[in-house]
């Protein structure tokens, strides 16, 4: 049947929405672009699974989602301690990040909670907000301040807004990373371990780290003149970010492809059977996208 000239006009407006910037063709095509729900507050930290299941917080509902390969979403997990950022551990576990008393969780399979970080020597964290784990096991986690409504203080305990490296193993010993930056937000490293990439969203900037021995950070580059509040990276090394959008970087940090999106775009990674698929928390709104690339662990 012919397309009505109303249907090839939202086509049209639809594919000048996604810009056409060189290269955005070779990773996704913008008429792939779906919505898979606006029925959230607002989404965050979407993190994925062995299985390429999806699992993204609704912060102020105060949930976990799982958004599984079948296409299907279902209710995780009620009272998440108002969890942000997340991230699948080697075993299965699920580590949140824990706004409401600004801890840091590991959830199990049966939504049992282990609580892994609840200050620094007694004073509150910020409000731990996006982790990134390397190849050892170790965990590296932004503290930004951002003022909750939920919370009884007014002000931060700490006076910086930092990095921070937890080592791998029984003790949690929280390790200064970084305290040098506005407001760190988005976090990830490269899958060798060899790299790690920050965004200071305060600043709007992001950066590329060499991580050395014991989880030190040296050897900063400026990647863009652009911060995020979530980041992810894909197969060919290409740099993921949001905020406005999802705007996509190449290695050497030119842009290479953007979606727009209506309000505040929070977080994206990869999932699905294949793990080429972009799923994107905006808002109150999920989206995915199949792309010619995919995600890296």
């Amino acid at each position: 049947m012919k397309p009505s000239i109303k249907t090839i006009a939202c086509l049209l407006l639809l594919a000048l929405s996604l810009e056409a910037i060189p290269g955005t063709a070779q990773i996704f095509n913008p008429a792939d672009l779906k919505l898979v729900s606006s029925q959230f507050s607002f989404t965050e930290g979407p993190a994925v699974n062995k299985k390429g299941e999806i699992y993204f917080t609704d912060q102020p509902n105060d949930k976990i989602w799982k958004y599984g390969t079948d296409g299907q979403l279902s209710l995780f997990m009620d009272k998440t301690g108002r969890s942000n950022g997340l991230y699948f551990d080697k075993k299965g576990n699920l580590l949140a990040c824990a706004d409401e008393k600004n801890e840091l969780w590991s959830i199990d399979k049966n939504k049992n909670i282990t609580v892994l970080i609840t200050d620094l020597d007694g004073k509150k964290l910020n409000g731990p907000n996006d982790l990134w784990l390397d190849k050892k096991g170790g965990i590296y986690f932004t503290d930004p301040y951002y003022q909750r409504d939920y919370w009884t203080r007014k002000k931060p305990e700490i006076e910086k807004q930092n990095v921070y490296y937890i080592p791998a193993g029984k003790e949690k010993k929280i390790l200064l990373a970084l305290d040098d930056l506005k407001q760190p937000n988005g976090i990830v490293g490269t899958p060798d371990g060899k790299y790690l990439y920050i965004a200071d969203l305060g600043a709007q900037k992001t950066y590329r780290y060499t991580i050395a021995e014991a989880g030190k950070l040296t050897e900063r580059k400026l990647m863009f003149e652009k911060g995020s509040d979530g980041m992810t990276l894909d197969n060919q090394g290409n740099i993921y970010i949001t905020g406005n959008g999802v705007t996509v970087y190449n290695p050497e940090g030119t842009q290479i492809a953007h979606i727009p999106l209506k309000g505040w775009t929070g977080n994206v990674c990869f999932g699905g059977k294949n793990r080429s698929d972009l799923f994107i928390t905006s808002s109150k709104s999920v989206y995915t996208i199949p792309t010619t690339v995919k995600g890296v662990e």
